[in-house]
């Protein structure tokens, strides 16, 4: 005989044919759930990850990983800090920065922007900005030419196009001890500044804020007297940048401060990381539901087989294996629901960009309309933990849903079962 029994009869269960309709149903529909359930969170996670990913190299692209930062004094030997700072584990590349708050504009048109001085050599090594040039170049920043290359958004704003002149305005610092108001920002210094070149990023935040000049200019711009602000790093792994910047920070020298990309963009990824959360408990919750569905159809078949309970207890099986045979029912039925689910998310989470178009075609629908958003395709990025993480938890709750209909069909009497039979 096939061994071991309680499994052997589970089984049988399972396959019978002779159970009412309605228990049958409930049965199929409760697989049916934990694979919709299932399907559905593989398959969102997936593309909430390939979203995250996706807004992450946008932003990264004019930006760095991290930034080593200090005063003018202890950044004017920076040439001797980014070789130290490249030879470290994991660092690809090291470039000066010059970060200047001010306005820049044309006529009566004043709009506040990020003037950052680059150094158009070294920049490469730090941000792919130059693969989103739609116009002109950043070569042409040539040291007290006085170039900018802008933003699109900036520049249409501004309404300008290559080889319009703009003038940029950031402040300057009153000396202590000049009247009431010394140290607080008072003269402006004003420059002006020929267009060069335009990129377009896809993200608001730069493509209408930034504006890059020169290192040099940016320096003298800024009265710094050649020393920029500090240096940006990046990381052959983005994710070891906020770990890593502190360890060079100190191999460095302790008075240089850090920050990266984690930082500097918390809120874009906050807002992602709880959306995720609230989806995922979304819904798994749909993947409860149809688990504990499970509990009414086992109830239904315990009452259903209190008979072949009662003659299987006669014979001498224990309580512990009817509770082994209807658990066995319960995570069958569950298990294959949820390896079927997890089959069918995996399908869908990898084939996203090519069933939407179908679907947007289909129906006459763009989910990211080209002409309001610059992702205009639904990106997926599958993570392997996450996909486990879901498809166990997805097991562990149809083992409980078959706790109480097992232990009850268990506790049937069999004299009290036999009685009337």
């Amino acid at each position: 005989m096939f061994h071991p029994l309680p499994l052997f009869i589970g089984m049988r269960y399972v396959r019978s044919r002779s159970r009412g309709f309605f228990v049958s149903f409930i049965s199929w529909i409760s697989m049916l759930g934990i694979c919709v359930g299932v399907t559905a969170l593989i398959t969102i996670i997936s593309v909430m990850n390939g979203l995250e990913s996706e807004l992450r190299t946008r932003l990264l692209s004019p930006a760095s990983h991290a930034t080593l930062s200090g005063t003018p004094e202890r950044m004017r030997d920076w040439q001797s800090l980014a070789e130290k700072a490249r030879t470290e584990p994991g660092v690809t590349g090291a470039a000066p920065f010059l970060d200047l708050q001010g306005m820049v504009g044309r006529g009566q048109e004043l709009r506040p922007a990020l003037i950052r001085g680059i150094d158009p050599q070294l920049e490469s090594q730090v941000s792919d900005i130059s693969k989103h040039m739609t116009a002109g170049s950043l070569d042409l920043l040539v040291p007290g030419e006085q170039r900018i290359v802008l933003g699109a958004g900036l520049a249409w704003t501004l309404e300008v196009q290559i080889g319009d002149e703009i003038t940029a305005l950031v402040p300057t610092k009153a000396a202590a001890g000049e009247g009431m108001l010394a140290g607080i920002d008072l003269t402006p210094r004003i420059q002006t500044f020929t267009v060069v070149g335009i990129f377009e990023v896809g993200l608001q935040e730069h493509d209408t804020l930034l504006a890059l000049i020169n290192l040099s200019d940016a320096a003298a711009f800024a009265g710094t007297e050649g020393s920029p602000a500090g240096l940006r790093l990046k990381f052959a792994d983005v994710f070891a940048a906020p770990s890593r910047v502190g360890e060079i920070a100190r191999t460095l020298g302790g008075d240089l401060e850090t920050s990266d990309w984690s930082i500097e963009n918390a809120s874009y990824f906050r807002a992602i990381g709880i959306e995720k959360k609230m989806m995922s408990i979304i819904l798994m919750l749909v993947v409860a539901v149809a688990a504990f569905n499970t509990v009414s159809a086992l109830v239904m078949v315990v009452n259903e087989k209190r008979t072949d309970i009662a003659i299987l207890r006669t014979v001498g099986l224990t309580p512990r294996s009817v509770v082994a045979i209807f658990i066995t029912q319960g995570v069958v039925i569950g298990w294959f629901g949820a390896l079927l689910g997890c089959g069918l998310g995996l399908l869908l989470a990898f084939n996203v960009e090519t069933i939407v178009p179908v679907l947007e075609r289909t129906l006459g629908i763009h989910i990211f309309d080209p002409t309001v958003y610059y992702i205009t395709q639904v990106p997926s990025e599958v993570h392997w933990p996450q996909v486990i993480a879901i498809t166990l938890t997805a097991l562990v709750l149809t083992v409980l849903a078959t706790i109480y209909p097992a232990i009850r069909g268990a506790a049937t009497e069999p004299a009290e079962a036999l009685r009337y039979e």
